[in-house]
């Protein structure tokens, strides 16, 4: 995606002593990089508040992470927000959750226009709260025709269950003869995930020092560059996606292959 670099600029100015726009090729931005945004509820026990207010703050740094990436060039940035399995949390905590989806993505809407972003949901929206629901399909309209970053907020989502969705619906298609078993292969597999037609993303961030994936893009994380930071998502700022693309460009991507050097 092509950038406006005196708006790149204007937005890295007075940097940290150990990071600075300088320090990275911009001829070599990731296309897609995604975030699984950990450590809300613990930022806010640290600091003696309720979980809840993790939460909000989260949104504040995934508003940052959003401009960050459209500043960037970036084609591509997803982020998991909401898994399968974190329907097992409280009740009260989910319900503020949903709320929260639905709020953010009304405020949110002007940045999305402002900079064309498209939205797209990752996981099965379908299965989410009518308010909750109808929010996203109205976010989904308002920006189809955008043509800017494509910006994939992964909701409802847990790999396993992708993976047995796409299994299904190749068996189905083999049922009804649309599809050859001799045709099933790995485009087969990946035209049925929610992620078809985006590249696999190339940098994955985690906050909170977790070394886990947690369920989220098992098939298209293949060959990512990992990134694990140790600080909670509501203080990751522009500066850190800055010193992960920087260590990013520092790694000898192989893909089972061997260096060139």
């Amino acid at each position: 995606m092509e950038f406006d670099e005196q708006k790149l600029r204007a937005y890295y100015a007075n940097p940290p002593e150990d990071i600075s726009l300088e320090s990275i090729d911009l001829g070599r931005i990731p296309r897609h990089v995604t975030l699984i945004m950990d450590g809300n509820g613990r930022w806010a026990q640290a600091q003696g508040r309720p979980r809840h207010e993790g939460h909000i703050a989260g949104v504040d740094a995934l508003r940052e992470a959003v401009t960050t990436s459209v500043r960037l060039g970036i084609d591509v940035l997803s982020a998991y927000a909401f898994s399968t399995e974190n329907w097992k949390r409280p009740q009260e905590e989910v319900n503020l959750l949903m709320h929260l989806f639905a709020t953010t993505l009304l405020k949110e809407l002007p940045l999305f226009f402002q900079e064309n972003v498209r939205l797209r949901f990752l996981g099965d929206i379908n299965s989410l709260p009518e308010n909750t629901r109808e929010v996203f399909e109205e976010g989904l309209a308002k920006t189809a025709s955008h043509t800017g970053m494509e910006f994939a907020l992964a909701v409802n989502y847990g790999s396993r269950a992708e993976l047995v969705r796409a299994a299904r619906l190749v068996a189905k298609d083999v049922a009804a003869g649309s599809l050859a078993l001799d045709e099933v292969d790995e485009s087969a597999i990946a035209e049925r995930l929610y992620t078809h037609g985006l590249p696999d993303p190339e940098l994955l961030i985690r906050t909170s020092g977790e070394l886990r994936l947690s369920n989220y893009l098992l098939w298209q994380l293949a060959y990512t560059e990992f990134y694990v930071v140790n600080k909670h998502w509501p203080d990751f700022s522009r500066w850190d996606m800055l010193r992960a693309i920087c260590a990013y460009q520092r790694r000898d991507r192989r893909f089972g292959g061997v260096s060139a050097s």
